[in-house]
């Protein structure tokens, strides 16, 4: 699991004559075989040319280094494999190779914002189970037990009475729920507490989850992001099995609602700007707030790593091509300049209304 330094790490590479090989792997092997992953892996390595040494790196790490154990793997090889990075992941990558002059790394900019620090509670009348998580990798769980409820039979004894106006069974069962509850809710809160948790979900039946809710404080409530049926016995491979397809659906709708922003603020004249041309000058004029690019979208273009001036189109450009460094990839050299300026970045996947605009835009800091 990649750590934030070491992202600024790869953020902060100093290119050189031999280019970056970076690859991304899906190598989830309930899936599909190692091997049939491993033959994925070297087809995607016949197209590099001139990397030799560094195709060896990789290719000797997959048959003799990795343990197939996690869902997603990125790799870094430069210099002959002199510079060599790895980073299993919990949270698998689509399949992709990219051969350029700083590591690649939207993907794993993807991971750490959509991933980083989120947690799940699992809750019933008598308990509760308590999961936090970073990059889909469970870093801690606690649990929560309350007093059992005893169920009366009905007809019998005090629920009887209870139903004639005393105070029956039924109704200490309810209260012995709702104190369960209550403790559960300030477990949570200890157990939480102390953690960076940016989101927060909700597992049980409709009725339980819907009375928790109300118990936990304001500021865990509004972490909360989604609510799921689940069973409070449920192994720790499904809880986060279905957590991640939740966490997938949030950061979706979440990037929606991003995406209208960015456009409606372009046209009613706001602080943003849509297209390449105007994005990129934004960010050599360090005004991004927010980049938005389009997952996959790649233009080559011109960059000037000392100033953090990028380009694509040259008459737009003070300076002439002698005076900047050719890219194969402008957008990856607009993701990384941006991030290293304090901008945040959204790469964003499959969204028609991004991809109208330009595939490329941005909020704006003034």
């Amino acid at each position: 699991m990649i750590t934030q330094d070491q992202f600024q790490a790869l953020l902060s590479f100093e290119p050189s004559e031999q280019k970056v090989l970076s690859l991304y792997l899906n190598t989830d092997s309930s899936e599909e075989p190692t091997e049939a992953i491993k033959l994925k892996a070297k087809n995607l390595l016949r197209q590099v040319s001139g990397l030799a040494a560094d195709v060896q790196a990789v290719e000797t790490y997959l048959n003799h280094s990795f343990d197939w154990k996690s869902p997603g793997l990125a790799l870094f090889s430069s210099r002959g494999g002199d510079f060599f990075e790895s980073f299993p992941t919990a949270v698998s990558f689509r399949n992709r190779l990219r051969v350029t002059p700083k590591p690649y790394l939207k993907p794993l900019g993807h991971l750490l914002e959509h991933y980083a620090h989120y947690g799940v509670i699992l809750v019933d009348r008598v308990g509760a189970r308590f999961f936090a998580y970073h990059l889909g990798t469970l870093q801690e769980s606690n649990g929560f037990l309350g007093e059992e409820i005893q169920k009366l039979k009905q007809g019998r004894g005090s629920s009887a009475i209870g139903r004639r106006g005393g105070v029956g069974g039924g109704s200490r069962e309810e209260e012995n729920a709702r104190r369960n509850l209550r403790d559960a809710a300030n477990a949570a809160v200890d157990f939480f507490g102390n953690k960076p948790i940016r989101r927060l979900f909700l597992g049980g039946t409709a009725e339980n989850t819907a009375q928790f809710r109300e118990l936990l404080p304001k500021q865990m409530q509004s972490c909360l992001v989604g609510s799921f049926v689940m069973d409070m016995n449920a192994g720790e491979h499904e809880v986060r099995t279905e957590t991640l397809k939740l966490l997938q659906t949030a950061n979706a709708e979440r990037e929606k609602k991003l995406i209208k922003t960015l456009v409606g603020t372009s046209a009613s004249g706001g602080a943003a700007v849509l297209g390449l041309d105007d994005t990129l000058e934004a960010i050599s004029n360090r005004r991004v707030q927010t980049l938005l690019l389009s997952d996959g979208f790649q233009m080559p273009g011109y960059v000037d790593y000392n100033s953090g001036f990028v380009v694509a189109n040259l008459a737009k450009s003070p300076l002439s091509d002698r005076e900047l460094t050719a890219v194969d990839d402008v957008i990856d050299s607009a993701f990384t300049l941006s991030l290293n300026q304090g901008a945040h970045v959204e790469v964003i996947r499959d969204d028609p209304d991004l991809e109208n605009a330009g595939n490329i835009g941005a909020l704006l800091r003034f």
